[in-house]
C-alpha cells in the first residue's frame, strides 16, 4: 500500500515500523490498566513488555534465518539486513522466553503475568498486521472475488494484481482474539488458562490463514513452516488449559 507513510526531512517514517510501535504501546497500556484489577503490580508490565519485545525480535529474526537457511547459505549477506525478514512464531517464542526470564529474575509468578499480557499480545499483533498491509508483506493469493486488494507501489507484493487481503483478515481476527481472551480472563479457573487459550486460538488461526497466503515461506512436508509449528503450539496450549484448570489460581 504505502511502505513510507511520510518523511520528516531526510528521515522516513515506515508504516510497518510505526504500526509495530503503536501495537506495543497499545498492548502495554491495556495490560497496565488491567493489572490492578487482577491484583498484579502494573510496574512489572512495562519491563515484561520490553523484555518480551526485545527477545521477541531476536527470536523472530533467528527463526527467519532458519526458514531461509538455503537462501542464506547462497548469499550470507542477507544476515546483515536486520530491518527485514521476521517470522511471527519466532517472535512469540522469544517473547515468552523473555517474560519467563524477567519473572524468574524478579521472583514473580510467571503464569499470572502470562495471562495478563497475552490479550495485549493479540492486540499488538492486530496493529502489526496493519503494518504488514502497508509494507505489502504476508500477501495473499490471487483472486477474482470482490474482497481483494491491489498493490501499486509495493516492493514485496506483486503490483497490479487482485490479491486476497490476508493482512486485513489477520488483523481483524487478532482484534477478535484480544476480545475473546479478555472475556475468558474473567472466567478462567486457573493461572495459565488464558495464555493456553492464546496459543490454541493463534495456532488455529495461523493454520487457516496460511491457506490463503502466497508469499514465499518455508515448508515442512506438505505444510508451511508456520502450520507445522502450529501443531505443537496447539497441543501445548490445550495441555495448559487442562492442567492449569486443575491446579487453579495461585493466591499471594
Amino acid at each position: 500500500m504505502k511502505p513510507i507513510l511520510f518523511s520528516i526531512g531526510s528521515f522516513d517514517i515506515y508504516g510497518y515500523g510505526l504500526m509495530i510501535a503503536l501495537g506495543i504501546i497499545a498492548g502495554i497500556v491495556l495490560a497496565e490498566k488491567r493489572a490492578p484489577k487482577l491484583g498484579l503490580n502494573s510496574d512489572h508490565v512495562f519491563n515484561i513488555g520490553m523484555w518480551g519485545a526485545g527477545l521477541g525480535l531476536v527470536g523472530a529474526k533467528i527463526l527467519y534465518w532458519i526458514v531461509e537457511l538455503p537462501s542464506i547459505i547462497e548469499d550470507p549477506s542477507q544476515m546483515l539486513d536486520i530491518g527485514n525478514g521476521f517470522v511471527v512464531y519466532g517472535g512469540i517464542i522469544g517473547g515468552i522466553i523473555g517474560a519467563i526470564l524477567y519473572c524468574r529474575r524478579k521472583k514473580i509468578h510467571f503464569l499470572q503475568y502470562f495471562d495478563l499480557v497475552m490479550p495485549s499480545v493479540a492486540l499488538g499483533q492486530a496493529f502489526g498486521r496493519i503494518g504488514c498491509l502497508l509494507a505489502g508483506c504476508c500477501y495473499g493469493r490471487e483472486t477474482d472475488g470482490w474482497f481483494h486488494i491491489v498493490f501499486t507501489e509495493s516492493m514485496i507484493a506483486p503490483n497490479g494484481v487482485k490479491l486476497i487481503p490476508t493482512q486485513l483478515i489477520s488483523s481483524g481476527a487478532d482484534f477478535l482474539h484480544c476480545l475473546a481472551l479478555l472475556w475468558i480472563a474473567k472466567r478462567a479457573k486457573g493461572d495459565g488458562q488464558v495464555g493456553g487459550c492464546y496459543l490454541m486460538f493463534y495456532s488455529v488461526g495461523r493454520t487457516l490463514i496460511e491457506l490463503l497466503r502466497n508469499d514465499p515461506r518455508g515448508a515442512v512436508g506438505g505444510l508451511s513452516t508456520s502450520q507445522f509449528i502450529s501443531l505443537f503450539i496447539f497441543l501445548i496450549g490445550a495441555a495448559m488449559v487442562v492442567i492449569c484448570g486443575r491446579k487453579g489460581k495461585v493466591r499471594e
